[in-house]
């Protein structure tokens, strides 16, 4: 359960990554919002995945997902 909960964290940190580029400095409050959210969702998921996974590895897996999340949605933007 702590893997699922952790790979949702990452994806959700690629959200909160997003959606605070598009939210142009808390301007607007649509993207504002999604990032407070995501972001909340996002450190809490991790810290309870934490509790079972090493540190090192959660954190380097919820980073790598996240990372990799952002920039596919980078370059799609990119693309497009």
């Amino acid at each position: 359960m702590s893997w699922i909960v952790l790979v949702v964290s990452g994806v959700l940190e690629a959200v909160w990554a997003t959606a605070l580029g598009r939210s142009e400095g808390f301007t607007r409050p649509a993207p504002t919002a999604v990032f407070g959210v995501a972001l909340v969702l996002s450190m809490g998921g991790l810290a309870h995945a934490m509790r079972d996974l090493p540190i090192g590895t959660a954190y380097a897996v919820w980073v790598g997902i996240g990372a990799v999340g952002t920039a596919g949605v980078v370059g799609l933007k990119l693309t497009h």
